[in-house]
């Protein structure tokens, strides 16, 4: 199966506008499970204000939030799929900025030292492009997730050794979400990656921060620490907004890597309660949109 860069281009762009103005169902019904669990009135009040900003973003065609973010594209390639692999990265990078100029969306990307903004919602190393592959054949994901600088200013790394424990992991995980407090605007998905060197370890975080509501850690001491983490983290009193309240996170995503004797990192990396994400499938019947 050959994926021509133009198609890779048209799908980059309507996923960055489609991951900006739809939220996931799995998203939303974490809304639902959580007002029907909510005990504190304030904490009511502002999930409802937030179902509602949901539903007249859906229907007036707005966006959820004004926060475009970093794009990120994580592009998963199956078995006898042909592509250019400097096509697939220029096909992304112009999908984002014609996303950007055609939509109009606002950049959010600057240069880290002199701040410019080009207006692209492109940069050096901008878009981010993750690359993974499965066994699967002629398929090719792309899945887009616009990361807010709320959430991802919520991002904590700790190079922990064997004897700290599953005791050090859940204290580190925990104090995070205090740190964090209401300024990743909860309820939140915090991902955790457990495992690897410190560069895999925050992109695990990430993976898990961004998985869909509802799944599960394929490791099983991960599953069990997703949750219990989620029960500690929801006990803290957060809520949502960081007003106080049950609903401080819709869930706590665990990922693991096998890591050095010697280490065991761990890592936080948060999804605010606007978790968007897109995907679209190419097979050789055409192309599927979805999250």
């Amino acid at each position: 199966m050959r994926v021509a860069p133009e198609a890779i281009e048209e799908a980059a762009k309507l996923l960055y506008i489609r991951a900006l103005k739809i939220l996931p169902d799995d998203i939303k019904q974490g809304f639902a499970r959580l007002d029907a669990g909510e005990t504190d009135g304030t904490a009511k009040a502002i999930l409802a204000t937030m179902i509602e900003n949901i539903g007249v973003a859906e229907r007036t065609d707005n966006l959820l939030c004004q926060d475009t973010g970093i794009p990120i594209f994580n592009v998963t390639i199956g078995r006898n799929v042909e592509l250019d692999g400097w096509a697939l990265k220029q096909g992304i990078r112009r999908g984002t900025e014609r996303a950007t100029r055609e939509h109009p969306l606002r950049s959010s990307v600057v240069h880290p030292i002199t701040r410019k903004n080009e207006h692209t919602s492109c940069g050096a190393h901008v878009p981010v492009i993750n690359l993974d592959f499965c066994e699967e054949d002629r398929v090719l994901r792309l899945e887009m997730i616009p990361k807010g600088s709320g959430s991802e200013n919520g991002s904590f790394l700790q190079m922990l050794i064997p004897a700290d424990g599953m005791a050090g992991v859940k204290r580190f995980v925990v104090d995070a979400a205090m740190k964090a407090g209401g300024k990743v605007c909860p309820p939140t998905i915090m991902g955790v990656g457990v495992g690897g060197t410190s560069d895999l370890c925050m992109h695990l975080a990430k993976v898990a921060a961004t998985r869909p509501l509802g799944s599960r850690c394929a490791d099983e001491e991960g599953a069990k620490l997703e949750a219990a983490l989620s029960e500690a983290v929801n006990s803290l009193g957060i809520g949502p907004q960081g007003l106080g309240g049950d609903s401080t996170a819709f869930a706590v995503h665990v990922e693991v890597a096998a890591t050095h004797i010697t280490m065991n990192p761990v890592a936080v990396n948060i999804q605010c309660h606007s978790a968007r994400r897109a995907s679209a499938t190419f097979t050789p019947d055409g192309v599927a949109i979805g999250f």
